[in-house]
C-alpha cells in the first residue's frame, strides 16, 4: 500500500513537471484602438516614413543657404625683376626689384529678390626700384656752349600704396533670372517635396491602420473559425460514441462506425488547419503593432471584441467628394504638378536675354604709406561710382526653347495622369460601396443558413435516434452546419474588413478613428 502511494506521488510529480512544460502562453486581451495606438508608436513601416519630412525640411533649409552671404578674405606678396642694361652716357647700370604686397577683404551674397551683392576693399603696397640717370653738363664760361656731358646713374627706391575701400557693386536681372532665378526655383522644388513628404507620411499611416483593421477582424476570425472546428469534433466525437454503442447492441452496422471515425479524423485535420491560421493571425497583427517582434513572441494576443456587422449609410457621390478633397496620393499628385509648374515658369524665364543693371561705388586711394591711404579713404577725397547694363544671350537660344516645350508637354502629361487617377479612384470607391452593401446581404444570409443548418442537424439527430434516418446524413448536416457557421463568422470579418478599405478608398481612415494628423 505505501509502495502504491509513492508511485501515484511519483506520477503526480512527473505529470505536474509535464505540465509546466507545456503551460499555455501569457495572454493579452487587446482592443482594436490600442491595436492601432500601438501600430502608431511603434510599426516600423511609419517609423521609416516620417524621417522623410525630416529629410526634406534639412534640404529646404540648406537651399535657403543660398542666401548666407559668403565673406573672402586674401592677401599675396610677389616681386618683379628689372633686368640690367647699358646705356652710351654712362655706360652699365645694375637691375632692380620691385616688392608688392596685397590685402583684400569682402563680403558677397544674393538677396531673395534676384540682386547679388558684393561689398570689399583692397590695398596693395609697391616699393618700386629704379635707377635715375644724374646728367652733368659742362659749358664754356666764355661762350656758353657745352663742352662735354657726363651721365651718372643713381639707384632709388620709393613706395606706392594704393586701393578701393567701400566698394560696393550690386547686379539686378532685368530679363532672365527676375521673377525666378535658380535658387528661387530650388527652394520652390524643397517646399514642394516637403509637403510631398508629410503626406506620405499620413498615407503610409492610413495604410497600417487599414492593415491592422484587417489583421484584427482576421484574427477575430480565425479565432471563432478554432472554436467552430472544436464544436465539430466535439459534435463528431460524441456522433461516434453513440454510433459504438448502437454497434454494440446491434442496432448500427458496423460500416457506419467506420464513417463517423472518418469524420471525426477529418474534423481535426480541420482543427489543426484552423489553429495553424490562428497563429498566422497572430504574427501578422504581432509584425504591425511593434519594432521588437521578440518581444511579443511568446505573448497570445486575444481580441476583446467580437465580429458584429453595424450597418452604415452609403452615398457614392460623396464618398467620391471626400476622397478627391482630401486622399494623400491624390493631393501628392496635384503637388506634382504644382511642381511641373514651377518648373514651366523656370524655364520660360531662361528663355529671355539677360539684361542686368550693374552698379559700383566706392573710394579709391593712393599715398607713400598706409597711413596717408586710410586718412584718404576716412575723408572721401576719391570717390568712384558708376552704372550701367549688360547684355547676353546665345544666338537662336535652341536649348532654353526647347526646355520650356519639355518641361510643357511634361505639366500637361501629368495633368491627364491626375485625370486618370482620380476616375481610378471613383471606380475603387464605387468597387467598394458594393463590396461593403454585398458583404452587410452576405451576413445576413449566412447567418440565416447556419440557423436553418442547427435546426436540420437538429432534427436529423433525432430521427436517427429513432431509426428514421441514416449515420450519412447526420454527417452530411453535421459537414454542412460546420460550414455555415464558418461562413457566417468568414462573412462578419469580410464585411467589417470591406468598411476599413472603403475609409481607405475615400481618404477618412483617420477621421474612422478619430485620430489627428499632425508631424512633430
Amino acid at each position: 500500500m505505501h509502495f502504491n502511494r509513492v508511485v501515484c506521488l511519483f506520477a503526480f510529480a512527473l505529470s505536474t513537471a509535464a505540465l509546466g512544460e507545456t503551460a499555455p502562453p501569457p495572454q493579452r486581451t487587446i482592443t482594436l484602438e490600442e491595436c492601432v495606438q500601438l501600430a502608431l508608436q511603434h510599426n516600423l513601416d511609419i517609423q521609416i516614413q516620417r524621417y522623410n519630412p525630416q529629410i526634406a525640411l534639412f534640404n529646404l533649409r540648406s537651399m535657403y543657404g543660398s542666401y548666407n552671404p559668403s565673406l573672402s578674405l586674401g592677401f599675396s606678396e610677389g616681386n618683379s625683376q628689372q633686368l640690367p642694361g647699358y646705356n652710351p652716357l654712362y655706360g652699365s647700370y645694375p637691375g632692380a626689384t620691385d616688392q608688392n604686397e596685397n590685402f583684400s577683404a569682402g563680403v558677397s551674397g544674393l538677396l531673395p529678390w534676384g540682386t547679388s551683392y558684393e561689398v570689399g576693399a583692397n590695398l596693395g603696397n609697391t616699393d618700386f626700384a629704379s635707377t635715375l640717370i644724374v646728367t652733368n653738363i659742362v659749358t664754356d664760361p666764355v661762350t656758353g656752349e657745352p663742352v662735354s656731358t657726363n651721365a651718372t646713374a643713381v639707384p632709388i627706391s620709393r613706395r606706392q600704396v594704393s586701393g578701393n575701400m567701400g566698394v560696393l557693386t550690386l547686379r539686378q536681372p532685368l530679363l532672365q533670372g527676375f521673377w525666378i532665378d535658380g535658387t528661387r526655383y530650388n527652394i520652390a522644388l524643397s517646399k514642394n517635396s516637403l509637403k510631398s513628404s508629410e503626406l506620405g507620411v499620413r498615407y503610409q499611416i492610413m495604410t497600417t491602420i487599414t492593415s491592422v483593421e484587417s489583421s484584427y477582424y482576421t484574427l477575430i476570425y480565425s479565432f471563432d473559425e478554432v472554436k467552430v472546428q472544436e464544436k465539430a469534433v466535439e459534435l463528431a466525437e460524441k456522433l461516434l460514441a453513440e454510433n459504438k454503442k448502437r454497434v454494440e447492441v446491434g442496432a448500427m452496422a458496423p460500416l457506419d462506425e467506420k464513417q463517423a471515425e472518418a469524420q471525426l479524423a477529418s474534423s481535426k485535420a480541420d482543427l489543426l488547419t484552423a489553429q495553424r491560421n490562428l497563429a498566422v493571425s497572430q504574427n501578422s497583427l504581432k509584425a504591425l503593432l511593434t519594432d521588437d517582434y521578440s518581444h511579443w513572441h511568446g505573448t497570445e494576443l486575444r481580441p476583446a471584441t467580437k465580429l458584429v456587422a453595424v450597418p452604415v449609410s452609403l452615398d457614392t457621390r460623396e464618398s467620391w467628394g471626400r476622397a478627391l478633397a482630401q486622399r494623400p496620393d491624390i493631393l501628392q499628385a496635384r503637388l506634382n504638378l504644382d511642381r511641373l509648374g514651377v518648373a514651366l515658369t523656370y524655364q520660360k524665364n531662361q528663355i529671355y536675354p539677360r539684361f542686368d543693371v550693374v552698379g559700383r561705388v566706392g573710394y579709391s586711394a593712393s599715398s607713400r604709406n598706409y597711413d596717408g591711404a586710410l586718412r584718404q579713404w576716412g575723408q572721401g577725397d576719391a570717390p568712384f561710382s558708376s552704372i550701367g547694363v549688360e547684355f547676353s544671350m546665345p544666338l537662336g537660344n535652341q536649348a532654353a526653347r526647347n526646355s520650356y516645350k519639355t518641361a510643357k508637354a511634361q505639366r500637361e502629361q501629368e495633368e491627364l495622369r491626375i485625370k486618370q487617377m482620380e476616375q481610378g479612384v471613383m471606380m475603387t470607391i464605387d468597387n467598394a460601396i458594393t463590396l461593403v452593401r454585398t458583404s452587410l446581404e452576405r451576413v445576413n444570409a449566412t447567418r440565416e443558413a447556419r440557423v436553418y443548418s442547427q435546426a436540420a442537424m437538429d432534427a436529423e439527430v433525432k430521427k436517427l435516434e429513432n431509426g428514421k434516418s441514416t449515420n450519412f446524413e447526420v454527417l452530411r448536416l453535421q459537414r454542412d452546419l460546420t460550414s455555415a457557421m464558418s461562413a457566417e463568422i468568414q462573412a462578419l470579418a469580410a464585411y467589417n474588413v470591406a468598411l476599413a478599405q472603403l475609409a481607405f478608398a475615400e481618404g477618412t481612415t483617420l477621421e474612422r478613428h478619430k485620430l489627428d494628423f499632425t508631424l512633430k
